[in-house]
Parts: structure tokens; C-alpha cells; sequence
């Protein structure tokens, strides 16, 4: 593969660790180690950073004018979609994702980085008129030191997310990528500096999180954190943060609900909900989990939702006709294997899924529960995995407080012909992110993100380009000395 990173990126180049240490990566849908990256201790880390800071300062990246900076944002689009069946196979065999999903995702990554490079002409302050007489106006100046932190379940995508606003505001930016799956992020920064983009402004590591995570969040030149992924992390990041009054966003985790109302196409909700929650093999933090259906059409859609959902194609990533893919690791199958055996202990019903594929690689069925109390583990927890449980209701109000009763808030679907409830509920669902009558919540010109433990601050759209800037205010009197 022409695009296949050989090490860690750090200041325009390929680089192995002091220590020689690696990671060995195993692939998903054969049990088997594939690749290997190099394992950056805290020295790299420190290196990069200090290489981040000086750049800032010395590359003109923060001063260029906005087409300098545009311009290598287009050109690394381009080169993405150049390379774009290469770093799709990578993040299939990585990840575990059908190559169809992969590929999109490898193009809505380049669309990413074309989105932003032309925001950087329009991400403009203000001019504000204010009592004394003078010409008052803000600017956006970039923060500086970026690190990024990406999960393991889209890690290419993410690393777009966070990098593109980043550089195209100006700032230098460490991209960690999660253990597990660290390949295509790290070729993004080989792709980067082919695109134009100075030496030491775009830089990558790869590591374990438990040794180089904390030294990174920590570090006294980083001034900003963008972190994707678990929310017990991101509340430990934000408190390390706190220290030095770093800026945070963070985009957490999800038990998103998915309600359907009786007046609504039931059978076209049951049809589409299957791939609302076991895309990426349930792995995502927007899968719509809890399944709340007006009593009075449970049956009907839990019927035709099971129907649906076993004809799902389970299998090998790299087969275009797949639709789920195996688990990204044996770990993580275990973890979602021990919240089906609870759901069987509270009394809950497996309608369909529940088991492994007999073949090899990290596969598990996809899973329906129903039976179940709303409070249980099952619907309550994030699994991050292809379980599914199915509730039901009696009354809107009944809906919306099934909805809000996790701890979560991110994303949500309702199910409804009628035009104010669907304006009624979605006002009242507390999500970050709501689709009405289908299940597509993520656009890249939106802003994204979610409410309580779901996280803070919002990727995508132009509210994303604010999150890597400071405002800075400038009053000029036109009354000298007064």
C-alpha cells in the first residue's frame, strides 16, 4: 500500500521510538497479527510537543494568508481521495468495518478538509459599536498547541473531525490515535506534509494510551484538547485539564433512543432501525440502542425490526456485500457478551442474535433484547456493541421520559406524521443531535455533539471552527488618550 505509514510522524517525517517499542495489531476478522507501529513513550511525546510550540511560532502557519492555508487543505483532500481505496482496505482490516462503510468514511474525511479549507474566508469576528467614540472589533487568533485524541471505532473520520477546523484556524496539532487502531491516522500526517503543510504544524503518535495519554493531556504547552471516546476518560481529561485552565471539547459517549410513535410509518421505522444501531457492528456512539415503540404497534414493529435485523450481512469486512463486520477486538466481544448474559439474568428475551459466528475473527450476532425494565444495566449503560433493546410506551410523555432517562444525550431519532409532536419531542428529548422519520444524524455542515454526559462543545459545521480559536477584542479611539 503506497499509503502505509512507516512510524511515528513527527516534525515532516517518519520516525521509530528510542526504545524500539511497538504495538502489534491484530485484525479483527482473522484472530491474527498483521502490522505493527512503533509504541512513543513520554520523550517522543515531549519532543512533538516542543516541535508543535516551535512551529506555531516560527512556521507562519497562524499568520498565512487564508488562501496559504486553504490551499494545503484542499491538496490534502485530493491526495485523501488519490489514496482513498488504500486507506479504506487499512481501516477494514483495522477496525473491522465493511469496506463499503471504510471507503465512505475515507471520502467524508476528504470532504472534511474541503469544508473547512473554504470556512477559513468566511470565519470572521465583528465589528461592534460600543459607547465611546472609537472602532471596536474582534478577531479569531488560534490557541496554539492542539492535542487530539481519536477513538478507536471511526479513526480516520475522527481524526478529520478534529484536525481539519484545527489547521485551518491555524493552530499546530498532535494527533493521538487510539491503540487498537492507529494506521490511517498516522498516514493522514504523511498525507499532510505531501499537501503543503509545514514541518511540525501536523504531527502523529501512536502509543498506549495508559503510558502517554495523561503526559499528553498534561503537558504545559498544550493549550487545547479535543478528545473523542469514553466518558469516563473525558471527565478524567477534563479534571487533568483544570490545572492549567486548558480549553477542552469533548464528544463522549451515547444509549440513544429511537422512538416511534403509532401514527407513524411503523414498518418503515422497524425496516431502517437495524443499521441505526449495528452499523460499525454497534460500535458508535450515535447507535440508536433504546428502542421505545407506542404500545398499541409494538408488536407489529418488534416484528418486522427482528425480520429486518436478521437479514443483515455479517461477514468478512473486505467483501463488499457485507453490512456488519466483526467487533474490533476479543475484549471488547467479551464485554458486550457480559451484557447479554445479564439481560438473560434480569429476565430479559434474546429475540434473535445473542451468539458468535462459528467462523473465525471477533464476530457477535446482532442482538435484540425486549422484557426488560427501563432501569436495567442493558438499557441504561452504554455496550458499544450490537445489542438493541425494545421498550415500550403509552403516551408522549411517557416517550420523552424513557428518552431522558440515561445519564447520556447525544443523538436520537422520532418516528411521527405528525409535524408538532415531531417539533414538541424533539424540544424535549435531551440529545445534542435529533433526526426525524429516518436515523441520519451527522452532517458535516451541522454542528455535532450532545448534552449531560455526552460531552461538551460541538464538532462540525462553522461552531467547530470556534472551538480552536480565541476571541480577541480591539477598541481604536478616534479621541486620542481618552
Amino acid at each position: 500500500m503506497a499509503v502505509m505509514p512507516e512510524g511515528l510522524f513527527v516534525n515532516g517525517e517518519w520516525r521509530r521510538t528510542a526504545s524500539g517499542g511497538t504495538i502489534e495489531l491484530i485484525e479483527p476478522a482473522t484472530e491474527k497479527t498483521w502490522a505493527s507501529v512503533p509504541s512513543a513513550g513520554k520523550n517522543e511525546v515531549d519532543e512533538v510537543v516542543k516541535n508543535a510550540a516551535r512551529a506555531f511560532k516560527e512556521a507562519d502557519w497562524a499568520n498565512a494568508a487564508p488562501a496559504v492555508r486553504a490551499r494545503a487543505l484542499y491538496n490534502l483532500a485530493a491526495i485523501i481521495r488519490r489514496e482513498a481505496k488504500d486507506l479504506a482496505v487499512m481501516e477494514a482490516r483495522n477496525v473491522g468495518k465493511p469496506i463499503g462503510d471504510a471507503l465512505w468514511e475515507i471520502n467524508a474525511g476528504a470532504s472534511c478538509f474541503e469544508y473547512y479549507a473554504g470556512g477559513i474566508s468566511r470565519f470572521c469576528g465583528k465589528t461592534i459599536p460600543v459607547d465611546k467614540l472609537g472602532f471596536d472589533y474582534t478577531i479569531q487568533v488560534p490557541i496554539g498547541v492542539v492535542a487530539a485524541i481519536v477513538p478507536w471505532n471511526f479513526p480516520f473520520l475522527m481524526a478529520c473531525w478534529k484536525t481539519a477546523p484545527a489547521l485551518a484556524t491555524g493552530n499546530a496539532v498532535v494527533l493521538k490515535p487510539a491503540t487498537l487502531t492507529p494506521l490511517t491516522a498516522l498516514a493522514l500526517g504523511g498525507l499532510g506534509a505531501e499537501a503543503g503543510i509545514p514541518r511540525g504544524v501536523f504531527q502523529v503518535v501512536s502509543g498506549r494510551g495508559s503510558q502517554i495519554g495523561d503526559y499528553l493531556v498534561s503537558h504545559p504547552l498544550v493549550r487545547k484538547i479535543a478528545f473523542t471516546g469514553e466518558t469516563g476518560t473525558g471527565a478524567r481529561i477534563l479534571k487533568m485539564a483544570a490545572d492549567d485552565i486548558k480549553k477542552v471539547s469533548l464528544e463522549l459517549g451515547g444509549k440513544s433512543p429511537n422512538i416511534v410513535f403509532a401514527d407513524s410509518d411503523v414498518d418503515a421505522a422497524a425496516a431502517s432501525s437495524p443499521m441505526s444501531v449495528f452499523a460499525n457492528t454497534g460500535q458508535d456512539c450515535c447507535a440508536r440502542s433504546r428502542v421505545i415503540v407506542e404500545k398499541s404497534v409494538y408488536d407489529r414493529f418488534l416484528k418486522g425490526f427482528v425480520e429486518a435485523t436478521e437479514k443483515l450481512a455479517v461477514g468478512d469486512p473486505l467483501d463488499e456485500a457485507t453490512m456488519v463486520g466483526p467487533m474490533v477486538s476479543a475484549g471488547q466481544r467479551e464485554r458486550v457478551e457480559g451484557y447479554i448474559e445479564a439481560a438473560r439474568k434480569e429476565g430479559g428475551r434474546v429475540l434473535c442474535g445473542g451468539s458468535r459466528m462459528k467462523s473465525p475473527g471477533f464476530y457477535l450476532a446482532p442482538t435484540i433484547v425486549d422484557g426488560l425494565p427501563s432501569t436495567s444495566r442493558v438499557c441504561m449503560e452504554e455496550i458499544f456493541g450490537p445489542v438493541a433493546c425494545v421498550m415500550p410506551f403509552e403516551t408522549e410523555k411517557e416517550a420523552i421520559a424513557l428518552a431522558n432517562e440515561t445519564q447520556f444525550g447525544l443523538s436520537g431519532s422520532i418516528w411521527t406524521r405528525d409535524l408538532e409532536r415531531a417539533i414538541r419531542v424533539a424540544r424535549s428529548v435531551e440529545s445534542g443531535v435529533l433526526s426525524v422519520n429516518c436515523h441520519s444524524s451527522v452532517h458535516q455542515a451541522a454542528p455535532f455533539g450532545g448534552f449531560k454526559r455526552s460531552g461538551m462543545g460541538r464538532d462540525l459545521g462553522m461552531e467547530a471552527m470556534s472551538l480552536y480559536t480565541e476571541v480577541k477584542n480591539v477598541f481604536i479611539s478616534l479621541n486620542y488618550g481618552q
